[in-house]
């Protein structure tokens, strides 16, 4: 299976190339400069042009390619302009808040949808059945940010459960106070986010416990007498969560992207946020930077999807 990875991850090699020439030139594209945000009716025509030479912006577009990919790998991701930061420190310090609330989000995701599908599919075309699946056409029909809104304005503001925006409370302390204040802020974001994530996973869930309840290897299991109850417990259902196990691991790299609508309603300082921002203020260097590790997340997803799911069921392998 090691030889199998590395060959996985030797062919990410040219797709990230590719993306990352892809990135470069559509930024070269946009409207504007990286200095556009910096500009001011007293900015004279002379200093933007001094900016410009020493940023290169005259040089070759390749030569720009290569130094802008020289100073990835060096960890140098830029100078935001809006923010008067780095953009690997900004990058760090959202992603942190990201990674925890992508983490609750799966969490919660798991435990609504597989309680939900295991019903959906044992008890098929039942009112259980139905009824789950009239909740997953329902939550699949709403837009992500319609369901977002009305999620703070009935929870935050009319009901007052849960804080709408910020990640932790000001006047939290270190301790349990600031960890108690960030797992407030993160609830409600988190529940929501999860809600729109159960609809596929009953789904496949649900397909999956139907289709092996018509396996060969389940009927031998009712011949030889095991218990209706044995034989969905112990060869049904743990062959059904198989494929959903190795969905975790592309849920996480999924979800660190950041959900662009969820943060900017809630005023949620991870990635997501950071990347509305950007580009309204068109800080290209943290938008350049922000596509390119979505892009990374992508392809790493993808790979642990299959090595999880190659690790959890021993007949599938990566070929």
């Amino acid at each position: 299976m090691w030889k199998t990875i590395i060959r996985r991850i030797l062919i990410m090699i040219p797709e990230l190339i590719l993306l990352s020439v892809l990135v470069f030139m559509l930024a070269k594209l946009m409207p504007g400069d990286p200095f556009t945000g910096l500009l001011t009716p007293q900015t004279s025509a002379a200093q933007v042009h001094e900016l410009k030479v020493r940023a290169g912006l005259y040089d070759p577009w390749y030569v720009q390619y290569w130094r802008w990919i020289v100073h990835m790998f060096q960890g140098d991701l830029g100078m935001s302009y809006q923010f008067k930061s780095p953009v690997a420190n900004l990058i760090a310090e959202r992603a942190t808040n990201t990674l925890w609330l992508s983490l609750l989000t799966v969490i919660l995701s798991y435990a609504i949808a597989i309680p939900l599908g295991v019903i959906a599919g044992r008890y098929e075309n039942t009112k259980r059945d139905k009824l789950i699946q009239f909740y997953s056409f329902v939550v699949y029909a709403i837009p992500a940010f319609v369901f977002y809104l009305l999620g703070v304005y009935f929870f935050g503001y009319k009901l007052h459960w849960f804080p709408t925006s910020g990640s932790v409370s000001v006047s939290a302390d270190s301790g349990l106070s600031y960890l108690f204040s960030r797992l407030d802020h993160m609830i409600l974001p988190a529940l929501l986010m999860a809600i729109l994530s159960t609809t596929s996973i009953i789904q496949y869930l649900r397909s999956e416990i139907i289709d092996n309840t018509n396996q060969d290897f389940v009927k031998t299991a009712r011949s030889k007498g095991v218990s209706e109850k044995m034989v969905f417990w112990k060869h049904i259902l743990r062959n059904s969560l198989l494929p959903i196990a190795a969905f975790f691991g592309y849920s996480i790299t999924g979800l660190l992207g950041g959900s662009i609508f969820l943060e900017t309603i809630f005023g949620y300082p991870g990635m997501g946020l950071l990347f509305m921002d950007s580009i309204v203020s068109r800080d290209y260097s943290v938008i350049t930077a922000l596509v390119m590790l979505y892009g990374l997340l992508n392809l790493i997803g993808t790979l642990l999807s299959d090595i999880v799911l190659s690790i959890v069921d021993p007949r599938v392998r990566i070929e």
